[in-house]
């Protein structure tokens, strides 16, 4: 019998191209999500710490609607980081504490 396709050693060749183009390609994944995963540490020490306290308007964007524990779960959108003189000051002024995170009891006010 004439074998007349490639020979063994030529298919094993051929072979071994194929899994080193696999490895070479699996490499640069693996460098690629390296780089996606120091990017993404980089931003989270980059990012700026979360606030104390938050104050939460209501749809006007303009009355101030509550204050809050800045982890306050209950937070809404309308929330931005305020300074605590600003949170004291705001609950003085009428802004009615959060009654889920309580900052009022958080800040020493007592009634």
């Amino acid at each position: 019998m004439n074998d007349s396709g490639p020979s063994r050693l030529a298919l094993l060749r051929f072979l071994e191209r194929v899994q080193v183009g696999d490895l070479e390609r699996t490499r640069r994944w693996i460098a690629d999500e390296e780089k996606r995963e120091a990017e993404r540490h980089r931003g989270i020490a980059a990012r700026s710490p979360a606030p104390d306290w938050l104050i939460e308007r209501g749809l006007s964007r303009h009355n101030a609607v509550y204050v809050h524990v800045g982890n306050c779960w209950n937070a809404g959108s309308r929330s931005k980081g305020i300074e605590r003189d600003q949170a004291l000051r705001a609950l003085a002024d009428g802004v009615t504490a959060c009654p889920q995170c309580q900052p009022d009891t958080a800040l020493g006010i007592l009634d």
